[in-house]
């Protein structure tokens, strides 16, 4: 099983943005710090889910277990609704490439189990 770490942060509400995505499990570990430009924070956090997920296909992982710190995109995806609608696109996005996989789980994770892709984050909104 492939372990996906991800995190979205901005500079600002809005602000810069960016996502990490860290990945292990195959052997080798990889690590992703993607500029996403101007967005709120909660965007980011969806963002960062949906380029883990695009990574993930295009390796050819079928089998991806998902972590973020982001509880709002982690009851999301549980629950296949969002209270705010601004967030559906995100949502469906989500869903869509979900089935892509074979087994996809996301999970719930406190802030300091992801400090990798929180770092990561960080570091893409420093570089743009």
């Amino acid at each position: 099983m492939i372990e996906v770490y991800v995190d979205g942060a901005s500079a600002g509400d809005p602000g810069q943005s960016g996502a990490g995505v860290f990945i292990k499990g195959h052997g080798k570990s990889e690590e992703f710090s993607i500029p996403l430009g101007l967005m709120s924070n909660h965007e980011a956090e969806y963002h960062a889910v949906i380029k883990g997920m695009e990574i993930c296909i295009q390796n050819g992982f079928k089998v991806v277990s998902f972590r973020t710190d982001s509880q709002l995109v982690d009851r999301a995806v549980e629950k296949q609704y969002v209270k705010n609608n601004q967030y559906s696109p995100l949502l469906e996005k989500i869903l869509e490439l979900a089935k892509e996989f074979d087994l996809f789980f996301i999970k719930w994770i406190p802030s300091k189990e992801n400090k990798v892709a929180d770092q990561l984050a960080r570091y893409a909104i420093r570089n743009q």
